[in-house]
């Protein structure tokens, strides 16, 4: 067994056993989030639905840990797909399943920005690609507003005051006041921290 197995195995927060994390499921892992990554046009925050209802479907990870460890990977720096694939890669397989995951991720967009970049004039200029473009925007604004109205009814459904005023006071004070969306979640965290200790907030 090697020092990195053996690590692995004394990690508490890694869902699959290793028994369970076998060339398949690895296969598996990266296929379905390229698959993923390759036709989600319009930011992380399109993706993220999308990896949770694979993941999820799959068995590998329930409705609320993947709802737990997006927020998490939202509220750290860098790209919320990347930050995403990574964390729920970890989760689910450990270091391996995050290197599965995020280079899976990042492996379609960088290959069609690649290609783009050398055929930059013809795509830029090209009548058509502007209207498919046009019109993959509108459905991932639709998929974008999904998942906001789906988190918002889940908490609507546990009946809790807490979570309902920070959700709605996070979105005026975003949409209405313009703050900037990082203070906001610093905010809710530190909300979070203080007020939502108890057990009905799991």
């Amino acid at each position: 067994m090697t020092g990195l197995d053996s690590e692995e195995e004394t990690v508490n927060d890694i869902k699959l056993s290793k028994s369970e994390r076998t060339a398949a499921f690895y296969w598996d892992l990266f296929r379905s989030t390229f698959i993923i990554s390759a036709v989600t046009v319009g930011g992380g925050f399109v993706i993220i639905p999308l990896l949770r209802g694979k993941y999820v479907d799959f068995g590998w990870l329930t409705e609320k840990e993947t709802l737990d460890l997006v927020a998490i990977a939202q509220s750290m720096p860098g790209v919320v797909a990347v930050n995403s694939a990574i964390i729920l890669g970890y989760r689910m397989a450990g270091l391996m399943g995050s290197l599965v995951a995020a280079t899976a991720t990042v492996l379609p967009p960088l290959l069609i920005l690649s290609i783009i970049s050398v055929f930059y004039e013809f795509f830029i200029q090209n009548y058509y690609i502007k209207l498919v473009l046009r019109g993959m925007q509108c459905g991932a604004t639709a998929l974008i507003v999904n998942v906001g109205i789906d988190l918002f009814l889940k908490q609507c459904k546990r009946k809790l005051i807490l979570p309902i005023l920070i959700v709605l006071a996070t979105f005026i004070a975003n949409v209405v006041f313009e703050i900037n969306i990082m203070y906001l979640i610093l905010t809710d965290g530190l909300i979070g921290l203080l007020f939502m200790r108890s057990a009905k907030y799991d």
